[in-house]
């Protein structure tokens, strides 16, 4: 799946599904500690362990149609973050959901909260960061905000600023 990473001048990168992608650990290293990387220890879900892009978010709680409806809109490589205020008690994303993700171009989902249908996930052409799983459905009654700051882990995420995912965590930075 990955490849080592390759040097581009000091920023080492990490090949993967034909995608370059900035290693996390390097950017820390070159922006020191002003670094806004996340806290929260995600499990890696989708069949796309690194992975950047533009910032889209979602805040809603145990609902999830906001998420469907953005997922099945072009997602021209941004990647979707879901403040789900960490609940776990219902997934926000399963197979159906992610899988309009892949077919409009995502780059990757982070979830502050829950999915299901884990095993397909990891089948899927996309990054998946979340909380756990949980078999259970949530509303979709469209409660929540859309491309709004969001905050958790230490770190908020503004739409439109670079988030970069790998093995080693979550990164934010504010590109032009």
């Amino acid at each position: 799946m990955n490849t080592p990473g390759r040097r581009h001048g000091k920023i080492n990168t990490v090949t993967e599904s034909q995608n370059d992608v900035v290693a996390t650990a390097d950017l820390a290293d070159e922006i020191g500690p002003e670094i806004r990387s996340c806290d929260t220890q995600f499990i890696q879900f989708g069949g796309r362990a690194a992975f950047s892009g533009r910032i889209s978010t979602i805040r809603c709680f145990q609902d999830n149609l906001l998420v469907k409806q953005t997922l099945g809109e072009p997602g021209h490589g941004k990647v979707l973050v879901v403040d789900g205020d960490a609940s776990v008690h219902t997934a926000l994303v399963g197979d159906i959901i992610a899988g309009r993700g892949v077919d409009n171009g995502w780059a990757g989902v982070i979830i502050n909260g829950a999915v299901r249908d884990s095993a397909i996930l990891r089948t899927l052409d996309i990054g998946i960061k979340a909380l756990g799983t949980n078999p259970r459905k949530s509303t979709q009654t469209g409660s929540g905000d859309r491309d709004v700051p969001v905050e958790f882990g230490g770190v908020t995420f503004v739409p439109g600023d670079m988030l970069y995912s790998d093995h080693d965590g979550v990164v934010v930075r504010a590109e032009d």
